[in-house]
């Protein structure tokens, strides 16, 4: 069995019962009134944390009300002229609280009123004797150390909270810190790893590109010189030089992965990157049943950029919408707004489909190389877009769909200060 966790001793509880009690022992002992203030006392100050969590916002006022209200009683049960009363120093219980809970300005107006409440005995006593200079003397040093107390306590409150305040703004900064470098390092990885696989790529696709021609130009000789003598043989020739050419363009994908990212940054109007991108997919679609829609937000700042990769990255986000959508159609909805991304000013390009949508368990390995969704995909399409997005110094991740969560939606951040252009030179 689990060893079970041991309650934890309320020690201020204790020491408020065990003081409560050596007041209840002290004289007067046989004054009823006295030990049910005292009980109410000790009732107010344990329940003191019950009432605020009721009333969060006047509760604190409450409590010092009721704590001055029952120490003035007090003192009216604990001496024939409650001004002369030994339990003066009671009315301390209320100011220390309001020192607690208020600010400077409102802890001194609440030890105004607990030393207008303990004052309001002086009425009473000037009917029946003659108060000195002297008492006098005394009642204001008492006032005075009300209020010093007030102060002192109020000062360390405001002193601690201060300080809880800025652990937790370092505490804060610290756990954002953490969650950077996190991601800082797994993009040192993933770089790591492109790097790596890039380079296995490039001699493998130049490994395979030169006996690929040379199977290619051999199928084309067969099928020119066969031609229609064996219909058969020609097919067949014909099939290897598809195929072929299938493999050709594979390979290619493969350098262009491989390929070192130079981009040639130039500040540019985001929007017309866009426009070319899609008229370019709606090309080669010439699918009636995908709609497009734009949504670009007005005087967009310039974005420093290498238009070319920026479209190429773009096509290739904007294809992968068409094909998640496949034959069933549905809607492509491209936005462009200002954004802050990490402090940074810049535009934010969310490319939204309706197709079924990325896994949550793939979205954060989604642009790793050879991670993809596609039955006949490769997994090197967002890798790419990836890579030319980090040229960029900007951001890409993939979000739900905002329709009812349907569909995809690749979200891209592009600086526009002079800060990517700086870095890229």
């Amino acid at each position: 069995m689990s060893e079970q966790k041991r309650p934890t001793i309320p020690w201020m509880d204790v020491l408020w019962l065990l003081f409560l009690a050596i007041l209840a022992l002290l004289p007067p002992r046989a004054e009823i009134h006295k030990q049910l203030t005292l009980l109410a006392i000790g009732v107010v100050q344990f329940s003191e944390g019950w009432l605020l969590a009721r009333v969060p916002r006047g509760g604190a006022a409450y409590i010092v009300l009721l704590k001055i209200a029952l120490a003035t009683l007090l003192i009216d049960h604990t001496g024939e002229v409650g001004i002369n009363s030994s339990y003066y120093p009671i009315f301390y219980v209320p100011i220390v609280t309001a020192a607690e809970y208020f600010s400077p300005l409102g802890t001194l107006l609440w030890t105004a009123l607990a030393s207008a409440a303990y004052c309001s005995y002086l009425y009473p006593a000037l009917q029946e004797y003659e108060i000195t200079a002297e008492n006098y003397g005394l009642l204001a040093i008492r006032i005075v150390f009300f209020f010093l107390a007030a102060m002192v306590v109020n000062r360390f409150v405001v002193e601690n909270r201060r300080q809880i305040k800025l652990h937790q703004e370092l505490a804060e900064t610290l756990a954002e810190t953490n969650r950077r470098l996190e991601q800082a390092q797994e993009e040192a990885r993933r770089s790591e790893r492109l790097a790596a696989l890039g380079q296995m790529s490039a001699g493998l696709a130049h490994e395979i590109r030169n006996p690929l021609g040379v199977i290619k130009g051999s199928a084309e000789m067969l099928h020119q010189k066969l031609g229609e003598s064996n219909p058969l043989a020609s097919e067949l020739a014909g099939y290897i030089s598809s195929e072929t050419n299938r493999l050709s363009a594979l390979v290619t994908r493969f350098l262009d992965f491989a390929r070192p990212l130079h981009a040639e940054l130039a500040p540019a109007e985001i929007t017309a990157v866009l426009d070319r991108a899609l008229r370019s997919v709606a090309l080669t679609q010439k699918d009636e049943l995908v709609r497009v829609e734009r949504q670009y937000e007005a005087d967009l700042p310039l974005v420093p950029l290498d238009e070319s990769l920026c479209e190429q990255a773009f096509v290739n986000l904007i294809q992968n919408a068409y094909d998640a959508m496949g034959t069933s159609g549905g809607t492509v909805r491209v936005t462009a707004a200002t954004a802050n991304n990490a402090g940074r000013e810049g535009v934010e390009v969310r490319i939204e489909d309706t197709g079924p949508g990325v896994p949550a368990e793939l979205r954060e390995q989604i642009f790793n190389p050879f991670v993809t969704t596609k039955k006949t995909g490769v997994g090197l399409g967002l890798s790419i877009v990836s890579r030319i997005v980090d040229g960029h110094h900007g951001t890409i991740r993939v979000e739900a769909g905002g329709n009812n969560q349907q569909g995809a939606c690749f979200v891209v951040f592009l600086p526009a200060s002079d800060e990517a252009a700086a870095q890229a030179s």
